[in-house]
């Protein structure tokens, strides 16, 4: 699922100035935390991203966060199946 993020309401959520101090400002931050934000950042409709136009990506686990040439602030959020975080492959 991708979804057009609000760039300032992003950033103040981070207290950064531009996309690139967020990274670093993940860091800081517990991982829980910079999840908790981010999902409440999300609910907005879905969107199609042009993946040749992007500029600059921020990886944190099921949350990735683009920026694209036209300034645009983009958020994917892929969800883990959760029937294969707990299983395993068999051995015969």
């Amino acid at each position: 699922m991708i979804i057009n993020l609000d760039k300032n309401k992003l950033y103040s959520t981070f207290s950064v100035s531009d996309f690139s101090e967020l990274e670093n400002s993940f860091e800081t931050l517990a991982p829980s935390m910079v999840e908790y934000y981010l999902s409440s950042l999300s609910g907005e409709d879905e969107t199609y991203i042009n993946r040749s136009k992007i500029q600059n990506t921020v990886y944190l686990d099921e949350y990735t966060i683009y920026l694209d040439y036209d300034d645009n602030t983009y958020l994917e959020i892929t969800s883990k199946n959760e029937d294969d975080e707990y299983s395993t492959g068999s051995l015969w």
